[in-house]
């Protein structure tokens, strides 16, 4: 299966320097553009779902052939901590939703909103409608945090290294293999907004997605 590369959302300059009004202001969808998030193997290709903890989060569990590794060092700083763990967690989300063959999943709901949501909804419709489930190792690195408009947001950028993460079909369990290039590598830009009275969670309100991107390979 081929891979596809997110067209940017806005220049990261202007989503930085206008943070406070993006958040006011971005209820609604994405680009129908999708960046084809990897993954396959061999192994169950439908989790069965599990019920949500005590705190209320959802699952966020994925078949045993999927190994999501966040190789993430943890700010000092509480809100960017928190903004860090749940941009993880809303990765997590849309892989668990990819897993279910669930648009509507509520654990990409639950850590996302706006065009965060739209981006999960539209990356499982598309893996839906491929017959694909996701396998393999998928990599995150190289986090950082930059908190914003007095602490009304904070930016989480990180890398990604899909070189051993593939894609597998539902029916007859055909894995797509490929090999390790700079289309591998990847950033993230998700911007993620603190919690409000009807939320327990940061939550990403926008994700920017580059393809091929040297500095993650190094």
């Amino acid at each position: 299966m081929a891979r596809r590369t997110l067209p940017a959302l806005t220049a990261l300059t202007a989503l930085v320097t206008s943070a406070t009004l993006l958040l006011s202001a971005c209820g609604g969808g994405g680009s129908d553009s999708s960046d084809e998030i990897e993954g396959a193997g061999k192994g169950s290709t439908k989790p069965s779902a599990s019920p949500s903890k005590d705190d209320g989060s959802p699952d966020l569990s994925v078949p045993k052939d999927l190994n999501l590794v966040f190789d993430f060092s943890k700010p000092s700083d509480p809100k960017q901590a928190a903004a860090v763990d749940n941009a993880a967690n809303y990765i997590r989300a849309l892989k668990h939703g990819i897993a279910q063959q669930d648009e509507n999943d509520p654990a990409y709901k639950y850590y996302s909103a706006a065009q965060a949501a739209q981006y999960a909804k539209t990356q499982i419709k598309t893996w839906v409608k491929g017959g694909w489930v996701p396998t393999g190792t998928d990599r995150y690195f190289k986090p950082q945090a930059t908190e914003l408009g007095e602490g009304k947001a904070v930016l989480v950028t990180f890398c990604r290294n899909q070189a051993k993460s593939f894609s597998k079909d539902i029916k007859g369990g055909k894995i797509h293999y490929g090999k390790e290039s700079l289309d591998s590598y990847q950033k993230f830009s998700v911007l993620m907004s603190p919690p409000k009275s009807d939320a327990k969670v940061w939550k990403a309100q926008t994700i920017e997605v580059q393809g091929r991107v040297k500095e993650c390979r190094g």
